[in-house]
């Protein structure tokens, strides 16, 4: 994989998510999961987020009614911390839900809404 665009991606996870918990992800990845990390890195930070066809604030919003819809409530509390560090308000994050219930399907936006709140309050305790 390109070096300059793995550390490129690396900066944007950074930003976006925050040194603890890419430290926490990095930390734990082994033989089997290492490179996983690193094409995460390369191909989803650095070469689409590095993008600059839209904004960060954007694609955050984005990946929150993108998640939302697939209904991966374990994969969403990072995202709503991103989209926090990126500019999307609180309000902007319950409007994207709102939406996600409408088409995607109410038992989608419930856990969605139920993981945003867990993710806001451990914002306000760390």
């Amino acid at each position: 994989m390109d070096k300059a665009t793995c550390e490129k991606g690396m900066k944007i996870r950074r930003e976006t998510l925050g040194d603890a918990y890419v430290d926490k992800a990095l930390s734990q990845a082994d033989e089997f999961t290492g490179d996983l990390q690193e094409l995460v890195t390369t191909y989803c930070w650095g070469e689409v987020w590095g993008r600059d066809g839209i904004d960060r604030k954007t694609r955050s919003i984005i990946n929150l009614a993108m998640i939302s819809a697939l209904n991966r409530p374990h994969e969403l509390a990072a995202p709503v911390r991103g989209a926090v560090n990126n500019g999307v308000s609180r309000d902007e994050i319950k409007e994207v839900l709102l939406q996600v219930g409408i088409y995607c399907g109410v038992p989608a936006m419930v856990d969605s809404f139920r993981i945003a709140r867990g993710a806001f309050d451990e914002m306000k305790d760390g």
